[in-house]
């Protein structure tokens, strides 16, 4: 029997109705048609309906597709091609533990394109493995702007940031920016670095925070366009 109220149908954010959604229906059984069935009879039958019933239906249907997006429910392996869903495991998981729900959110985040550098990162953090997923992206940068700068091997980590972002000479800095701006840029590279993958290189890190890691990509990602801006002025003049 779905529980969510009329109200919360209405008001509640779509993330959250879902949500709600999720903790109302069975573990074993999840069919939606049921689930709508149940909800219109749910005062008995001959209550009258609400005026907005079908708008409140709905919503509840771009809830159910929100768990769906985001394999909370999923097809059930009796009747795979079918109506019929099931909680999934991640799914289980949010409803034990409402802090589990923040891989989602963390998933939504690297949703869309990535830099092809970063596919490393991309499947360990969908491995669940932050600490090696934050430390691949930094990696990335790193072996991305070693090669874009033409700088040796034996450069490493913020040393490397600073050479090749330099604003004195450094072959990847922008001209035509100010000399603060060019500075900034090497203290961006360099402070990355030194954060998110120095630390990983010489000591355990416990990265379990699936946000954080998700954030971590996304900075990698944005350092290797600069990268990737950078060449082009080289190879353009």
């Amino acid at each position: 029997m779905l529980t969510v109220s009329h109200d919360d149908v209405r008001n509640l954010p779509l993330p959250q109705l879902a949500l709600k959604l999720l903790g109302s229906i069975s573990l074993e059984q999840a069919n939606f048609n049921n689930l709508i069935q149940g909800y219109k009879q749910a005062g008995g039958y001959g209550t009258p309906q609400p005026p907005d019933m079908d708008a409140l239906l709905a919503r509840l249907s771009d809830a159910w597709a929100w768990l769906q997006a985001h394999a909370l429910v999923g097809p059930s392996a009796q009747n795979p091609q079918g109506d019929w869903r099931r909680v999934t495991a991640l799914g289980r998981e949010a409803l034990a533990d409402p802090n589990a729900i923040s891989r989602v959110w963390a998933a939504d985040r690297l949703t869309g394109q990535l830099h092809a550098g970063l596919a490393s990162a991309r499947s360990n953090f969908a491995l669940g493995d932050y600490e090696t997923a934050s430390f691949a992206a930094m990696k990335a940068v790193e072996v991305e702007v070693r090669r874009a700068a033409g700088l040796p091997n034996e450069l490493l980590g913020v040393a490397l940031m600073r050479k090749a972002f330099s604003p004195k000479d450094g072959k990847l800095r922008d001209p035509g920016a100010e000399g603060g701006e060019q500075q900034a840029t090497a203290d961006l590279f360099a402070g990355a670095i030194g954060a998110y993958k120095n630390p990983a290189s010489h000591r355990t890190v416990q990265f379990s925070d699936p946000i954080e890691a998700a954030e971590v990509i996304q900075l990698a990602d944005l350092l290797l366009r600069i990268v990737e801006r950078a060449e082009i002025r080289l190879k353009t003049g």
